[in-house]
């Protein structure tokens, strides 16, 4: 994985708004709608923030998104593609810590609040999952959540734009309620799936309807949250 999105870390941002044409919309309308999903769940959960993980962070299209909702949070990210966390560090120069990832993470267990990963584990070998998944839990606190959107292969619209993708060649999506669970099975507690993203930008006047629409299996994406 680290060789394959070295590869593509030049041209990741020019790939990915191409890819999402036929959404109408452009790679930081999907960042902050999920930024701003994670800002209103630990709201309504009333967790602590202090520390966020971005587990997968890429070349950083995250990262002004959590310095809008998050400003008083210390921001870790990490990538196991060298070359696309230098470039996260160039686009949005500032003071958070960056990891990279090999067969661990280097980061103090029960350290995190929140850990966050956007669309990163289509790309893991499913085999693998459990192993990432324990280590998300190391290094979560206690109490502390673990919130994962995916791509959801209920969507036909989302499909597409996944087979068309270059950098989505050897990715194979995952159903929401199997990775459910598995992180049950795997001592994660109170995991929650939530649908998102229905309208395209030539329907975004239905977008109010969303937040009722979190149970239906057909949006584009959806979330798990999962807490410690």
């Amino acid at each position: 994985m680290e060789a394959e999105f070295d590869k593509i870390a030049e041209d990741y941002y020019k790939l990915h708004n191409s890819n999402l044409k036929l959404t109408g919309e452009t790679s930081e309308y999907f960042a902050e709608y999920k930024i701003k999903d994670l800002f209103d769940l630990t709201n309504s959960l009333k967790l602590q923030t202090d520390e966020i993980f971005d587990f997968g962070c890429g070349i950083g299209n995250s990262l002004p998104y959590f310095r809008k909702y998050f400003p008083n949070s210390k921001l870790n990210l990490g990538d196991v593609s060298t070359r696309s966390i230098e470039i996260a560090k160039s686009r949005f120069p500032g003071e958070e810590n960056y990891y990279e990832i090999t067969e661990k993470i280097s980061i103090v267990s029960n350290s995190q609040d929140v850990v966050f990963s956007a669309c990163v584990f289509h790309h893991i070998p499913h085999n693998v999952h459990s192993n990432w998944f324990n280590e998300i839990m190391r290094i979560t606190k206690q109490g502390g959540i673990m919130l994962i959107y995916e791509h959801n292969p209920n969507n036909p619209l989302t499909v597409k734009a996944v087979n068309t993708c270059p950098f989505d060649e050897n990715a194979v999506l995952i159903n929401a309620n199997k990775l459910k669970k598995q992180l049950i099975e795997l001592g994660w507690r109170n995991v929650v799936i939530k649908y998102r993203i229905f309208f395209p930008a030539k329907l975004k006047w239905l977008r109010f309807l969303e937040s009722y629409l979190t149970g239906f299996p057909l949006g584009g994406q959806w979330y798990i949250k999962a807490q410690k």
